[in-house]
């Protein structure tokens, strides 16, 4: 343990010169809370919508004042015709067009079925479905508007119809453990486990080869220091550092989101530390197959990072993926933390509910470490 803490200590004094490091290692974390919290927002607010009004009456205006009523849309232009509003999408004045055909007010006060048509950029499709969602959702309750005040224009008979109608089932919606549904909610806990993932890997890789390019990975070698210790010596003072980031995470989330762990805080340490096995397993296995600084980080990216952010769940839902990349997203470490990470943060559960992913991730962790250290051993020798 006195040899391995001559190597910590070298690494740390390593870490103190590079003055490029330490904004990496510190500020970057707290940076891309900030910018992934604030900008990285699914809620979408405030959609551009161009207005054709071909109708000009009561009803129709009623359908538009929905629409500026609701937070959702900003009306930022009107056309005379379905033409226009599709050349305002086109050139990107709106995003979604709403076209009220001629005769949809006297439709509406006869009670007849009555249509109008939502234009929308499909070029950004996410904002598109749930631009068309909200937009449905404004239509569908201005049409039961009406239809309540039709009722109540038509006296007794209109009583009757509605208490008919007050009989039918209607469903309660009660969402639990993100009850706003915001985003952010989702996202900051995923961007915790990003920046470990990236800190762990890119850095450990890029210490190790830049002893490679200075030749003091050759002097080490000579020295009476065994593998083992010098492996140790040199993952050891970036787990430290990693936990420092969790608390520095933690910290900003609170205080700029009111965001904080609902479950055990030693337990989220703890499972943290087991994720960062897989991902200091990778940077030292990253670091036995590269000659350069500028190669290393080139293969944590491509090879490690972008594969597992896209197939870990945090861009896109695993269970819309095909059947074999499912398959293909179990050997992601960073798949089973995010459950893990979002469990502890929304919902304050437990290992008793968490066992399957700590399994997995422990499973994986061993394999990782322990073959990327054989591996480095072998170099070594």
């Amino acid at each position: 343990m006195r040899t391995i803490s001559f190597i910590i200590r070298k690494e740390f004094q390593q870490i103190r010169r590079d003055r490029r490091m330490l904004p990496l290692i510190f500020i970057a974390p707290v940076l891309q809370i900030v910018l992934l919290g604030y900008a990285a927002n699914m809620d979408v607010n405030d959609i551009p919508m161009t207005v054709c009004d071909q109708d000009h009456t009561a009803e129709s205006r009623g359908l538009v004042q929905s629409f500026v009523a609701s937070a959702s849309f900003a009306i930022r232009a009107t056309a005379v015709s379905a033409a226009d509003a599709e050349r305002d999408i086109e050139r990107g004045v709106s995003s979604l067009a709403l076209v009220i055909p001629p005769g949809y007010g006297r439709s509406e006060s006869a009670g007849r079925a009555s249509e109008v048509q939502l234009l929308a950029d499909g070029s950004e499709s996410q904002s598109a479905a749930i631009g068309l969602s909200y937009a449905t959702l404004v239509v569908s309750h201005e049409a039961a508007r009406l239809a309540s005040a039709r009722l109540s224009a038509l006296g007794a008979a209109g009583r009757r119809v509605r208490e008919v109608r007050a009989a039918e089932v209607r469903p309660a919606v009660r969402v639990y453990y993100n009850p706003t549904l915001a985003s952010r909610n989702f996202m900051v806990p995923g961007v915790l486990a990003m920046v470990l993932m990236i800190i762990t890997t890119v850095l450990t890789s890029l210490s190790i080869v830049k002893e490679k390019e200075r030749g003091t990975l050759e002097q080490l070698i000579v020295t009476p220091i065994t593998a083992r210790q010098l492996i140790v010596g040199k993952l050891a003072p970036f787990v430290l550092i990693s936990l420092v980031v969790i608390t520095l995470v933690l910290a900003a989330s609170l205080a700029l989101f009111g965001l904080c762990v609902r479950g055990s805080l030693l337990l989220l340490y703890g499972l943290s530390l087991l994720f960062m096995f897989t991902t200091l397993g990778a940077g030292l296995f990253i670091s036995t197959i590269s000659r350069t600084q500028q190669q290393a980080m080139m293969i944590a990216v491509f090879f490690f990072i972008m594969p597992m952010v896209i197939l870990s769940g945090f861009v896109f839902p695993i269970e819309s993926m095909p059947v074999p990349i499912q398959v293909v997203t179990y050997v992601f470490p960073l798949r089973w933390y995010f459950v893990i990470i979002r469990g502890l943060f929304l919902k304050g559960i437990g290992l008793a509910e968490l066992w399957k992913e700590t399994a997995a991730l422990a499973g994986i962790g061993l394999a990782v470490i322990a073959g990327s250290a054989l591996r480095f051993r072998k170099r070594l020798e």
